[in-house]
């Protein structure tokens, strides 16, 4: 059975990440080595120093046996996020990663401490009864990305901070070490943070930026991540499962799980991932299209699922994985398969309204990262015909078959085009050519060389594959046969319809594809958190 997800033809388009070789391996092993004694040996300096200072129970490493859940001491945490000027003059304690440590002479240094994306400057100067020069120097000899805790009191400083997003400072009157980080690590969050926009102005004016590729950045996937443009990805990503699922929820959906682990292939040959279940050959689901199909006959009447969409194809392109996040739906119809796409309509209006609402900041931190156009999307969401969206190229001298798919590049010139005629980067496009879709769609009624089946597309690439289904079981099998299916790997499928069947239709996205498009993004691997493609199974 064909995907609701776009299939995944390998184009060669791009190629995948390669994993670190053995060799590379055994490089960063003896590096580790080597920190983890040059750590040992300035741990060993600091704590000589702090032997003769009255100060000393102001700063340090805290010991394991404080971290080991010894005893809840009541005090207040303030978030970093939290830090504003209605906090002045406030005593506040904090912990986060020591993003950036700078000394000013032996008497002052500045450290930038970040939590969740969100950084404050924080300030130690030398004075008497609050903070050591010895101090001072623990402070300084910190490596990057340790975590530590911080007490102080918050400041309005006479000036806008640039290196920081909160706007107030915190005067450190003791500061303490809960885990070291590395003193070098195998990628910088400053330049993972980096802009492909400041490394090309840094070029014009002569200056070398260290630039992290790809596939540097998901080797060390947990370094990455905690960049802000990353945090803001994986926060709109949540917000996109939410959305989802709360919308659907009003509208009297009910949540469901479909099994993973299947007898046969739920695509008709699709290229699976197979194992063996207990001595009998099985598989990793492509799509709950069966089971969600099933559950409509089972009279939930409307079923969503969020959940993991497995593919084994040899897809390397910006768009493909081998597992993805599925937001999947199906539902009854009562009288015509636009009921679907009124649905998608409002749920992604919904969504984008949303997320432009209430992710501003994320957004924003994505966007200094990767600039990108805010989505153009209406009201109400354009509707085009397959015969329209052909006519459209036509018209623009691209010829396409009329009752064949539109290939990536015809996807990309009919958005284009309708940008410029419609002013939306959001629409659906309907009746498709029965023969490019699943077995399992229900013929045009006018015309059975159409279909009544959708995609949606955002800004010029496909991300939702849709349809009515058929639900006549004689209708189901003969329409397997003719596109050469084994009709007994689908047989508990098929029965399914034989005890009354309400007709139906639904649709399938992917998760992660929808946050790259809303945020323009140039790589899907870029909204996976941790993605798995056809050379990757690590981190």
């Amino acid at each position: 059975m064909a995907s609701e997800e776009p299939s995944q033809n390998p184009t060669g388009e791009e190629n995948s990440e390669k994993k670190l070789s053995k060799k590379e391996l055994a490089k960063l092993e003896r590096q580790r080595k080597r920190q983890e004694a040059a750590a040992a040996s300035a741990a060993a300096a600091v704590s000589a120093v702090t032997l003769d200072d009255p100060l000393a129970a102001n700063y340090g490493d805290v010991p394991l046996t404080d971290l080991q859940s010894k005893e809840v001491s009541g005090r207040k945490w303030t978030e970093v996020r939290n830090l504003t000027n209605e906090l002045k003059d406030a005593e506040v304690l904090i912990r986060g990663r020591a993003q950036s440590i700078r000394a000013v002479g032996k008497k002052m240094a500045f450290l930038v401490v970040r939590e969740r994306g969100f950084t404050v400057q924080c300030v130690l100067t030398v004075a008497e009864g609050v903070v050591s020069p010895q101090m001072v120097k623990f402070a300084t000899a910190l490596s990057r990305e340790s975590i530590v805790d911080i007490e102080g009191v918050v400041s309005g400083p006479g000036q806008a901070i640039t290196g920081a997003t909160q706007q107030v400072e915190i005067q450190v009157k003791k500061i303490y070490c809960v885990n070291k980080a590395l003193p070098t690590l195998p990628i910088n969050i400053e330049d993972a943070a980096r802009s492909d926009v400041e490394i090309e102005q840094a070029l014009q004016e002569g200056k070398q930026l260290v630039r992290v590729n790809q596939d540097t950045r998901l080797n060390f996937r947990v370094l990455d991540i905690r960049t802000p443009a990353n945090q803001g990805i994986f926060r709109i990503q949540c917000q996109v499962e939410n959305i989802f699922r709360q919308f659907l929820l009003s509208e009297g959906f009910i949540g469901i799980h479909t099994p993973k682990l299947i007898a046969g292939s739920s695509e008709g040959g699709s290229a699976v991932f197979k194992l063996d279940y207990k001595g009998t050959p099985a598989c990793l689901a492509q799509s709950p299209q069966l089971h969600k199909q099933i559950s409509i006959c089972g009279d939930f009447g409307r079923v969503f699922e969020i959940g993991p969409v497995f593919r084994a194809e040899d897809s390397f392109t910006h768009r493909h994985l081998c597992e993805f996040t599925g937001l999947d739906v199906e539902m009854e119809i009562k009288e015509h398969y636009s009921e679907v796409m009124d649905i998608v309509d409002r749920l992604f209006v919904t969504m984008f309204d949303n997320l432009n609402e209430t992710c501003a900041k994320e957004l924003e931190a994505i966007n200094r990262q990767y600039p990108f156009e805010k989505l153009k999307y209406l009201r109400k969401t354009l509707r085009l015909t397959f015969e329209e969206g052909v006519q459209m190229l036509k018209e623009a001298g691209v010829e396409v078959d009329p009752f064949g798919d539109l290939n990536t590049e015809s996807e990309r010139k009919l958005g284009q085009l309708v940008l410029e005629k419609y002013n939306t980067e959001f629409y659906i496009l309907h009746r498709y050519p029965l023969a490019v879709r699943p077995f399992y769609t229900m013929p045009c009624y006018d015309n059975p060389k159409y279909s009544n089946s959708f995609d949606v597309f955002i800004r010029g690439e496909e991300i939702i594959s849709g349809a009515q289904r058929v639900h006549v079981p004689e209708f189901l099998t003969e329409r397997a046969q003719a596109c050469g299916i084994d009709v007994k790997t689908i047989s508990t499928y098929i029965d399914s319809f034989r005890y009354g069947a309400p007709p139906h239709g639904g649709f399938g996205v992917g998760l992660e594809r929808v946050v790259m498009l809303f945020c323009a993004l140039n790589n899907i691997r870029k909204t996976s958190l941790y993605p798995r493609d056809p050379q990757r199974i690590a981190p």
